[in-house]
Order: structure tokens, then sequence, then C-alpha cells
């Protein structure tokens, strides 16, 4: 019995470890996102969170439908505040998407490129190119080899935000299928994979984080001064018909009230109205006409 109330009372002291956690707000690369918010997520300690990935479909991001299936990955580098700002480490293609493009009587080109960019990020491509027709193992290699020269072309002489962008939008996917072309037709031509290897040098180019968090205050703000047009409706429509509405009821009611019963013209009633009022005073209903009259008029 001591033991059971022991091991209760030391249950009561342990720390509760989730109400010691907070949330974060996790926010998408200064560029090209500039730092838009993109999830959540929950941590004890800030340091926990420095090196977390996160992970977000495109058309969720940016909106692009046509990008339903591809997964763009994000890391934790800093947490400033309740802000963790991540940075760009790659994306990839949902494997039942490559599935689908693959049949017995098309070719498959892939290929895996290793680029350096000319802010100096190290970085992993991955290539997959879908012919119309199959392919013979000597027009495999001529493909590789433009894809991989158009591929360390294009990288060498943009920044890693411009390779980003270029993954993104499908430019880069453009200029590789056009090249191809040439060699043999081409039904597609994707990058299934990328993957940060090695940081460069880091460009702080766009707005700050302080100017986003300015600029979404008095976003808010002009949202709660802003009143609906269905409340201006609403309480612009009492005004107009209210007053009238109530001032003709009350004329009604003292029209009403300021009528007598010698002013009421009986004669003009049928037998059986005449018989209701009657019941409504109380009185009896038997009679000829001129008797009910006679009542009601007492």
């Amino acid at each position: 019995m001591a033991k059971g109330a022991s091991a209760r009372a030391a249950a009561r002291r342990q720390k509760d470890k989730w109400k010691a956690k907070r949330w974060y707000s996790i926010r998408a690369p200064r560029n090209p996102w500039s730092f838009k918010v993109i999830g959540e997520t929950i941590a004890e300690e800030e340091d926990m969170l420095v090196g977390r990935p996160f992970e977000i479909m495109q058309n969720e991001l940016d909106g692009d439908f046509t990008k339903m299936h591809v997964k763009i990955k994000f890391r934790i580098k800093e947490v400033v505040g309740n802000d963790a700002i991540t940075e760009f480490v790659g994306h990839d293609v949902m494997k039942d998407f490559v599935r689908r493009q693959i049949r017995r009587d098309r070719g498959k080109i892939d290929d895996t490129i290793d680029v350096v960019t000319e802010d100096g990020y190290f970085v992993r491509i991955k290539p997959f190119i879908v012919t119309r027709s199959s392919v013979k193992a000597s027009q495999k290699n001529e493909s590789r080899s433009v894809t991989r020269n158009e591929v360390v072309k294009f990288c060498a002489q943009s920044t890693w935000i411009n390779v980003q962008k270029a993954l993104m939008d499908g430019s880069l996917e453009e200029t590789v299928s056009k090249a191809i072309s040439k060699i043999q037709p081409v039904r597609a031509v994707f990058f299934r994979r990328s993957q940060l290897i090695q940081d460069g040098v880091v460009v702080d180019d766009g707005p700050t984080l302080e100017e986003i968090k300015a600029q979404e205050k008095e976003a808010r703000e002009q949202e709660e001064m802003t009143p609906d047009e269905d409340d201006e409706v609403a309480a612009e429509q009492p005004n107009e018909d209210g007053p009238d509405e109530d001032h003709e009821a009350e004329s009604e009611d003292e029209e009403q009230e300021v009528e007598s019963p010698a002013d009421v013209d009986y004669e003009s009633m049928t037998v059986a109205q005449l018989k209701e009022l009657l019941k409504k005073d109380g009185k009896p209903v038997s009679g000829k006409k001129a008797d009910l009259i006679s009542r009601l008029s007492e």
C-alpha cells in the first residue's frame, strides 16, 4: 500500500514536458519566398529545432496545381523569437508519378549530376527522361551527355537561388528537352530529385524578417478596420425602414383605441360576425340581428 502511494506521489511530482513546449512558425527562406509562413512545429527549446526537416507539396507552397506531385524539402537553420527560419535543401518527385510515365513502348533515361553553382553551392541533381519510343544504348549515352552539359553549364552561370527557381518553374526542364529533341523525340523531361550537399555564399537580398512581419501586421490591421459589406447593409436597414414601420404601427394602434363601440357600423355586419363579437364580450348570442345589435350597443 505504501509502495503504491509513493509511486503516485512520484508521478505527480514529475514535470509535464508537454506544457513546457511552445509553438513556432516555420518560414520559408528569404529568397525566393520572402519568409512565407509554411507551417508550425512544437519544441521545448530553440536548440531542438535547428536541423529539423520540413516537407511541403509545391502546390501548397506556390499554388501551382500542375506540381502536385513535387515535394519541397526544407531544413530549419535558425530560430528568431517564435519564427523558425528554413533553407531549401532539395525536392523529390513522387514515385507514383514517375511510375506512371513509364510504359512498355517507351524509353527511359536517368542520370546523376553533381554541379557547383556560381556562388559555390554543391548540388546533386537527378534528371529523368522519357522518350516516345524505345532507344538504343548509343542514344542513351548521347542523351546523358547532352543533358549533363546543359545542366552543368546552366548551374555554373547561375546562383543557387536561380537554380531553385529553374527547378521549380520548369525552365531548366524545357532547356534540356529542346537539346535532347535533336537526338530523338522526347515525351517528358523532369528532375526527379535535387539535393543540397554543401552550402556556399549566402546572399542577403530581398526584404528582412522585420519588414515582412511589419507588412503582415499592417495587413491584419487593415482587415480588422474594414467592416464587412453585410454588416454595413444590416446596420443601414433599421435606420431606413424601422422608424417608419414603428410609426405606422403606433398610429394604427391609436386609431383602434380612439374608435368607440358607437362608431362601429353593426348594421353592415353579418349575424355570424355579430355573434363572434358577443362571444368575446361574454354576452348571450341568441335572438335576431336587431337583438344582437342592441346587446353590442349597450
